[in-house]
């Protein structure tokens, strides 16, 4: 039953909301501009149940782990209502209005979860190590120093703090610390370097930070006492605010992951449908269902940006096409040789997910955490 509860539950719920959202976007889309849509479907066939409505089969499919419309004429411009007889810019929009789709999602998801009373470690957040011949010492930053601002940035916690410097990556940035010395209190700045690629076990600036309150001695254990957090939510309007910003930030982070891979740092974490889940139990069980908002929103900002990713099979693969068409003056390459490529895209994805999905299972057979 905890099973059910926490991992299952919440994962395909989360599952079908985010693929129904993309599907969506084509959908709607693909109606307004004309395109014959065959079929909607959730799940991957084979079909266990569906109806025809308006010359549109809808359909539920055995294989719950995705979700499809399938527009006449794909890559066959003979019919009008098909979508390869469409103008390029109205192709264009129908096959990226998925990925618009989850990249607007996330500024919902995180405003209903800043209205949602939430708790948040109490901090201020603390520096308890500067590593040797890190841009921390270089800075003067130094061991119980206080962190007030980055870059202009009221800093309440570690969390706060954290995402602050890896949003400020390959850049110099500005820390407004607090130092108390022989009973004395010192407001100081530095300019520190935020590395791309840090040496392993170090930030980006080389330090490492906790939270006075919620990291101290009192508050570990599997219930911290109340003390330890503090209540948050914020107005409707506050709310939307916060959520584009977040889902802002959260593009930025997700961008910055992939330059700092390029850059000789760690790359961002991999996880198949197993992962996700596993992920997903962990978010439930440990923070509760509101938390579940905040990853899911990152879930969908992830979908947008791999769906946009010039891969075969995908829609980025597909727009790679319609921008070579255009770039060609509107000479097409032929229907069957794009075929093709996405047929070995498909191939190339399906072997991916089962190598993926492996690791995932190894480490949920290991005990391991999705997130260590």
């Amino acid at each position: 039953m905890d099973i059910l509860i926490h991992y299952i539950l919440p994962f395909f719920g989360m599952l079908i909301g985010l693929i129904v959202i993309h599907e969506l976007g084509h959908y709607v889309t693909a109606k307004l501009f004309g395109v014959k849509v065959l079929e909607a479907g959730l799940g991957y066939p084979p079909r266990a149940w569906g109806f025809t409505w308006k010359g549109t089969i809808y359909s539920i499919n055995w294989l719950p782990l995705g979700g499809f419309v399938r527009l006449l004429g794909e890559e066959d411009p003979t019919d009008p209502q098909s979508l390869a007889a469409q103008k390029a810019w109205k192709r264009l929009i129908i096959l990226g209005s998925g990925a618009f789709m989850n990249a607007l999602l996330p500024i919902v998801l995180f405003a209903t979860f800043f209205m949602i009373p939430h708790n948040i470690p109490k901090g201020p957040a603390v520096i308890t190590t500067v590593e040797a011949g890190s841009p921390a010492q270089a800075a003067g930053l130094q061991q119980g120093d206080i962190i007030l601002k980055i870059d202009g940035t009221t800093i309440k916690n570690l969390t706060d703090a954290s995402q602050q410097i890896r949003l400020h990556m390959g850049q110099t940035v500005d820390f407004t610390i607090q130092r108390d010395s022989f009973g004395e209190t010192q407001v100081l700045d530095a300019n520190v370097q935020a590395r791309w690629a840090p040496p392993s076990g170090q930030g980006p600036t080389g330090i490492q930070i906790r939270d006075r309150v919620a990291g101290s001695a009192i508050c570990q254990g599997n219930s911290p006492p109340s003390q330890c957090y503090e209540r948050e939510s914020y107005s409707f309007l506050g709310a939307i605010d916060k959520g584009w910003h977040s889902t802002i930030d959260s593009l930025r982070l997700a961008r910055n992951q992939v330059i700092a891979m390029f850059k000789g740092g760690s790359g961002p974490a991999v996880a198949g449908p197993a992962g996700i889940a596993q992920g997903t139990g962990e978010v439930v069980k440990q923070n509760g269902w509101d938390a579940l908002l905040e990853f899911a929103a990152l879930l969908s900002i992830n979908l947008a940006i791999i769906n946009v990713l010039p891969l075969p099979m995908l829609d980025g693969g597909r727009m790679t096409f319609v921008l070579i068409e255009i770039a060609r003056r509107g000479k097409r390459i032929a229907p069957e040789k794009e075929a093709i490529v996405h047929l070995v895209g498909l191939a190339l994805i399906i072997t991916f997910a089962l190598v993926v999905t492996y690791v995932d299972v190894a480490r949920i057979i290991g005990g391991k955490s999705i997130f260590s």
